[in-house]
């Protein structure tokens, strides 16, 4: 994103949204995909408060409130806009949704566009204000297989190459296939000599492709805005744009030719940097920008502070908009991630919680499976790593930090411990029942087979 200094300029909209309002350098989502990551930042709770990862159905627990019950019960019409049933029924977020759009696109990289159709449809329909919406596209779901939508076809790969890199996939898919999420499979399957096909070449027309998609989304978000400076909706919109979590293959978007072969990011937050934006003309100054951490589950109720409605009783996110607002009231503190899977035998929650606390990251396993491969297991429980020296996370230093490795232990097993007795809190109802186009988007998606 070149709002955030990536060199191509892929987001220009974004750039003049920023000049706006206020840019959060270092956000971050509190799960690393959209079935766990959803949920969490629309309640400001936790992954493994909310039940963890059981069934691509898991439901919300009744007691927890999302932020479109918060804004119906405040009288607000609420409408949700989305490509997947992720971010909808599949996961009980179209409670308090007046109008829901829940279908897939065709193709998917054309999903902004529809999304900004429907929702004007409905504000056509329904001119009442106040208003929530919430848009969740699916432009850049997928890094393997794009299909980026005119004009922005061929923005940064020419016809040639993008068939090429077609044919390259099949070639890559017949000498044993890659996979962006398996490195035996991924950036260093043996496919590459195989076939004699260049990794970076390869690795490059795909980063070209994705960012057209990119430049798309960018395109239809400058759109919406025009059209609500048009019709007179602006200068009384609170306008954010975030991600539910970042890319899963960034080792394949340029980042090749500075990883070793056996490179595995441990550290999930690594993938988990989002871009966060928040504008309100008028109310929030233009052109700040903030690098302390957040979280995406700070969201909710920095919504709710802004527009002045009450906060839940249970809630793990903190408002910012003390920060927007230029006001006393927030402190700094680390961003956490929490990501776990239910074991189908014994009930139990397995997975991951890390922290990110300025220069440091840090991961403390929980559960480990015993079934992991010997390459991703680890040598020992917390993982430390140098943000700032070592973005990447190539290098564990927790041999030579034992006083930040104590530190961090002792952090994070609290933090687990907080979020298990949170959890008593929120009891979940039955799995909700997929419909065929449900199971028709998770596999267009590659969510499942």
């Amino acid at each position: 994103m070149s709002v955030y200094g990536y060199n191509r300029r892929t987001t220009p909209n974004l750039e003049r949204l920023a000049a706006e309002g206020a840019v959060f350098e270092r956000a971050y989502s509190n799960s690393s995909w959209t079935k766990v990551s959803t949920p969490s930042f629309m309640t400001s709770l936790q992954h493994s408060v909310l039940g963890g990862f059981k069934s691509d159905s898991d439901p919300l627990p009744d007691q927890a409130v999302t932020m479109a019950q918060h804004l119906h019960r405040a009288g607000y019409q609420t409408g949700v806009f989305t490509y997947s049933g992720y971010a909808g029924t599949m996961s009980s977020l179209d409670r308090g949704v007046d109008v829901l759009r829940e279908a897939g696109a065709e193709p998917y990289t054309a999903s902004s566009r529809e999304l900004n159709e429907d929702f004007w449809r409905w504000r056509e329909a329904y001119p009442g204000e106040p208003y929530w919406a919430h848009f969740q596209s699916a432009e850049l779901v997928r890094h393997d297989q794009r299909n980026p939508v005119a004009p922005f076809a061929g923005l940064f790969t020419n016809p040639e190459l993008r068939e090429t890199y077609y044919e390259w996939g099949h070639q890559l898919s017949a000498a044993g296939g890659i996979s962006p999420d398996d490195r035996q499979r991924g950036a260093y399957s043996s496919a590459f000599e195989k076939t004699g096909i260049s990794r970076l070449a390869y690795y490059d027309a795909r980063r070209g492709l994705y960012d057209e998609n990119l430049a798309h989304n960018d395109y239809q978000i400058g759109q919406l805005v025009e059209r609500l400076k048009a019709e007179g909706d602006w200068e009384h919109t609170l306008f954010i744009v975030a991600a539910d979590h970042g890319s899963h293959s960034q080792q394949g978007l340029g980042l090749l030719d500075s990883l070793p072969p056996d490179w595995w990011p441990m550290l999930r937050s690594y993938y988990t940097r989002v871009p966060l934006i928040v504008v309100w003309p008028e109310r929030i100054a233009p052109g700040q920008r903030f690098s302390d951490p957040v979280s995406m589950i700070d969201v909710l109720p920095t919504i709710l502070d802004l527009v002045r409605l009450p906060m839940p009783d249970t809630m793990q996110g903190q408002s910012l908009a003390p920060l927007l607002l230029g006001e006393e009231g927030w402190d700094p503190r680390p961003a956490i991630l929490d990501e776990f899977e239910v074991d189908g035998e014994t009930g139990e929650l397995r997975g991951q919680i890390e922290v990110i606390d300025g220069r440091w990251g840090a991961s403390l396993e929980i559960n480990p499976d015993p079934e992991r491969p010997p390459e991703r297991q680890r040598p020992v429980p917390v993982l430390l790593y140098d943000l700032w020296n070592d973005p990447q996370c190539l290098t564990s230093l927790h041999e030579e930090r034992p006083d930040l490795v104590k530190k961090y232990t002792e952090f994070l097993e609290a933090q687990w411990k907080a979020h298990q007795l949170l959890a008593q809190q929120f009891t979940r109802s039955s799995d909700v029942v997929l419909t065929p186009e449900q199971l028709r988007t998770l596999r267009a998606l590659g969510y499942i087979q």
